[in-house]
């Protein structure tokens, strides 16, 4: 019996365990080779010319940069080719509106890099509000070394556009890291040993003041090993300020807590509810059907209460939003006086608006339309002036994005229809070409909807180049967007098959159950034991192109990425004579270490545990590691991933890969970015040579280009 063939329900028998040493010299020399045997592969192909013209999307300076309103300025983080690092920047509305916006750079990214020998990459601003008749003034800012979930806080003045001397600066770690005043932050990051979770994330919430060693911060809010983390904001509305804490137990369960004469008191809901406190509102939005008070609430609808009522022993909620078969609530925001929320019919968007001091009445905003994605969003909700705007943002597959504004109509005051601000240029030639939904009827008899964009005049015979994307976990949605690297990666391609005819990509999105295009019962339908619908779902999506004569095997791709790596691992172990290649990028694929590895322990409540022998007895008929087989007739794929994706991490991508290898399979490759995270990219340079490389092999693999 050969190493590969070995039995791998455990680590002592895992023959390429020794690639989980993520830095080791020798790993690393392996990635080098394999990266090196890539590389030459597409070197022959159109690469380079692929990915200039990827780049030339992400670098354009007619993007739209979106901003968020603080106090009178309109704050953006931006990358371009002179700036790839990036710039945070900010302007104000008259000139964010103009044709020319100028823009106030606050921080450098380039230069902070080049001045402190750190490759920073850009995770996002903390403002502290400041008070009544002052401006924003200090906010921390979030950075990662390395493009990796681990971030520095460092305190930053943008009147001054430096970092305060003396600040706040947390070392790069797991943080969740909240002001708690002007001279107070509440800390959860790695104290040591017994400070973070088997998940990875903080355990504990700490207030640190100014002036404190970290190590000396004091204990304020502490959640049990085994769950996810603990988090502590201070809700800073003025009239409304309090402290919040939340223990997450997983991604699906948590208890919230109201600080109360000194003591954390638990709101009483079931574990499964969703909890938004919003000024003297509780919003709640159950996961599974909820009996209060002798009423059944169903699954992922919202409810709302008021706070003091429902906390004062009176739990009397109004439910304003009941979903059915179709429609699901996927988002909510609040402006001064209405609460908009964003839902899906049939993947396409509705949104409502909600008046709380007239009952609750609804109404529909008419800016919707089909097979489109909109979403609205409170500007500023705290603006005397403004309190009221909502930002519209509108995209579809063939249609660019678009920035709106509007202003909600309130009592006698009169409102306005959301007005263009800002829109994208088109990057890609859309002539031609058509968005079609169709359903597919996955084993069970369950439609699954799938969006399908290519020619007008698609010949169905078969033939035409098609690639298939998914995710289908974490009750995540898949939406209409415009992505101009889609369109030239893709939807521009063009070749002539055998017959001499012209053909060209087709793009296809799989609305799969494990998402949330309809609501919490679509995701728990393929959680856990359930799993195999998710993937059964993907594959009657598959059939069905093939059965339609969209394409065949040979011409069939699919690509997944995280979760949807997982999705298409299981498309090549599970369902290999169905695609004609495979692109699986920063994948979950061992799922019997998965929980020992990076965050995979605060997944078990996706996929179950493991280490639990019940357990196991599902979880590895979805792992694609331990479902390898000699002489198996595999498409070629091609494992992607990134050395310093703390998330999921690069070991199992490098595992499959290698017992792929052991295995006699000859047509698999491997690549892994040594630096990027989990998005695989820290700049736009990276993304688009991460972009190009899936592309250029799926489409060479499926167009005979790979020999």
């Amino acid at each position: 019996m050969t190493p590969a063939n070995r039995n791998v329900d455990s680590a002592e028998t895992d023959e390429f365990l020794w690639l989980e040493d993520i830095y080791g010299d020798k790993q690393l020399d392996w990635v080098r080779s394999e990266n090196s045997i890539t590389e030459d592969l597409l070197s022959r192909t159109g690469f380079e010319r692929t990915q200039e013209r990827l780049l030339e999307v992400l670098d354009s300076t007619d993007r739209i940069p979106m901003v968020s309103k603080r106090g009178g300025y309109y704050y953006n983080f931006w990358r371009d080719a002179g700036h790839p690092k990036g710039l945070w920047r900010r302007t104000t509305w008259e000139s964010y509106t103009a044709a020319d916006t100028e823009w106030e750079v606050l921080l450098d990214l380039d230069a902070l890099s080049a001045a402190e020998g750190t490759e920073w990459v850009w995770a996002g601003a903390r403002f502290l509000r400041p008070a009544d008749g002052t401006s924003y003034r200090r906010a921390l800012v979030v950075l990662s070394p390395d493009g990796g979930d681990a971030s520095r806080y460092r305190e930053f003045d943008v009147v001054a556009k430096a970092f305060v001397p003396g600040g706040f600066d947390i070392p790069a770690a797991k943080s969740r890291i909240s002001w708690a005043g002007e001279d107070s932050l509440y800390v959860g990051t790695d104290f040591g040993p017994g400070s973070m979770t088997t998940s990875s994330y903080p355990r504990t919430s700490r207030v640190l003041r100014r002036g404190q060693e970290l190590q000396d911060a004091e204990p304020y809010f502490e959640v049990p090993e085994d769950h996810m983390m603990a988090v502590v904001q201070r809700d800073q509305t003025p009239g409304f300020e309090r402290d919040i804490a939340v223990d997450i137990i997983d991604f699906y369960n948590s208890r919230t807590f109201l600080r109360e004469g000194g003591e954390w008191v638990q709101l009483d809901v079931p574990l499964d509810v969703t909890v938004d406190v919003h000024r003297q509102w509780l919003l709640l939005r159950p996961r599974n059907d909820w009996e209060l008070d002798g009423e059944t609430h169903p699954a992922g609808s919202l409810l709302a209460a008021s706070l003091a009522d429902f906390t004062g022993g009176t739990r009397r909620v109004h439910r304003i939003f009941t979903p059915d078969a179709a429609a699901a609530l996927q988002s909510w925001s609040w402006t001064r006086d209405r609460l908009l929320l964003n839902l899906l019919r049939d993947v396409s968007s509705e949104i409502l608006v909600l008046n709380p001091a007239d009952g609750w009445t609804a109404e529909i905003l008419d800016a919707c339309p089909p097979l489109h994605a909109v979403d609205a969003f409170a500007v500023d909700d705290e603006d005397e002036e403004t309190g009221n705007d909502y930002w519209l943002v509108s995209t579809g597959f063939l249609t660019p994005s678009t920035v709106s504004r509007g202003t909600l109509p309130v009592g006698g005051e009169a409102g306005s229809e959301a007005v263009a601000v800002k829109s994208s240029p088109a990057f890609f030639d859309t002539s031609g070409l058509t968005v079609e939904q169709h359903f597919a009827v996955s084993a069970d008899g369950t439609r699954v909807p799938y969006f399908q964009v290519g020619p007008e005049d698609l010949v169905l015979d078969g033939g035409n180049p098609t690639l298939l994307n998914g995710y289908g976990g974490f009750e995540a949605s898949l939406t209409p967007a415009y992505s101009g690297v889609v369109g030239r990666g893709w939807l521009e391609r063009r070749t002539t098959d055998a017959g001499g005819a012209e053909r060209r990509g087709v793009y296809v999105l799989a609305n799969i159950r494990g998402g949330g295009e309809y609501g919490p019962a679509w995701h728990r339908a393929a959680l856990q034991e359930n799993r195999h619908r998710a993937y059964e779902d993907f594959a009657a999506v598959a059939q069905d192109l093939v059965a339609r004569g969209v394409t065949s095997r040979e011409h069939l791709g699919c690509t997944g990425r995280s979760n949807g790596g997982l999705l298409v691992g299981n498309m090549l172990t599970t369902y290999p004579h169905l695609f004609g290649a495979v692109s699986c990028g920063v994948p979950l694929l061992d799922m019997r270490r998965y929980t020992k590895l990076s965050a995979g322990y605060s997944w078990i409540a996706e996929y179950g545990d493991p280490d639990d022998p019940e357990q196991w007895d599902f979880v590895k008929t979805f792992s694609p590691y331990h479902l390898l087989k000699e002489d198996a007739d595999y498409p070629p794929a091609l494992i992607w991933t990134a050395t310093s994706d703390d998330r999921v991490g690069p070991v199992q991508a490098r595992k499959m890969a290698a017992r792929m290898k052991a295995l006699g399979v000859d047509n698999v490759w491997f690549h892994e970015s040594l630096e990027g995270g989990h998005a695989g990219a820290a700049d736009n340079r990276q993304s688009a040579r991460m972009h190009a490389r899936s592309y250029e092999f799926l489409w060479e693999a499926l167009t005979g280009g790979l020999g």
